[in-house]
């Protein structure tokens, strides 16, 4: 009787040999696809701080023009005192000081830790070139608007509009963010110079004064003949007292003792 040779040994030794270096190929393969993925993440995540920096940035360059407009002591700030002002105070480190014509370095003291790659290399390498600002004055053009603010002796240019725009520098040997060519811009806008009153005499000044838009003469006119009849009607009520400016009083027990 001849006995046949058992095949099994040799089958799970041919298989033991197939399976050695799956894990090395499976490491691999996801690697390729986790760890641009996690460099990704992280990128984008400061994309999008740099972004919203922008925006808040934009909105101090318009609040600026709302404080330093035409008829203030100090008078309009220029584009390159703005940028400046930004690149320190707003992508600049977090814990830069607020000093008058401070300017950021372009050194790693200066920058904000959180926006470098993954070589460390920094995302805003010149803050000249990389954070530039610019403000546009535009006139009134609406009709009302012109003659509402020439009645108050408004300003007809105060439409007063911040623009922040951030270069972000491209990150070589990372597709597509080597060629990326970032750019982001805000703007915000604000209606600046405006009037303000010294107090309820000057307000009843420039409302009676503002023919145009409040025609206080011809308003009492007509309203005197109509007095004796709202008293008629209604006796505990008052008359319409056209153009009287009442101002809001502090109640006494409200106010300090004098100085």
């Amino acid at each position: 009787m001849t006995l046949a040779p058992c095949t099994k040994p040799f089958r799970l030794a041919v298989l033991r040999g197939r399976q050695k270096g799956q894990s090395t190929v499976e490491f691999v393969v996801l690697a390729v696809v986790m760890v641009p993925l996690l460099l990704i993440i992280p990128l984008i995540g400061k994309y999008m701080d740099i972004a919203q920096t922008t925006a808040v940035a934009s909105r101090y360059v318009a609040f600026e023009g709302a404080v330093r407009h035409s008829s203030s002591n100090g008078g309009w700030k220029t584009d390159g005192e703005l940028a400046q002002e930004v690149r320190r105070r707003f992508f600049s480190s977090s814990d830069a000081p607020i000093k008058t014509n401070d300017t950021a370095g372009d050194f790693n003291a200066h920058r904000n830790p959180l926006w470098f790659d993954h070589r460390g290399m920094p995302l805003l390498p010149v803050f000249g070139s990389n954070v530039k600002v610019s403000t546009v004055k535009d006139s009134t053009s609406q009709p009302f608007g012109t003659v509402y603010a020439g009645s108050f002796g408004l300003s007809s240019d105060n439409l007063y509009t911040g623009n922040v725009n951030v270069t972000v520098a491209d990150i070589a040997g990372l597709k597509p963010f080597d060629a990326l060519g970032l750019s982001i811009t805000r703007k915000t806008a604000l209606l600046a110079d405006p009037w303000a009153a010294s107090g309820p005499g000057s307000v009843s000044s420039k409302i009676k004064g503002a023919t145009a838009a409040f025609p206080y003469a011809a308003l009492k006119l007509a309203a005197a003949p109509l007095s004796p009849f709202i008293s008629l009607l209604e006796p505990n009520s008052n008359p319409p007292d056209v153009g009287v400016v009442d101002p809001d009083k502090v109640p006494a027990d409200r106010l300090g003792p004098p100085l």
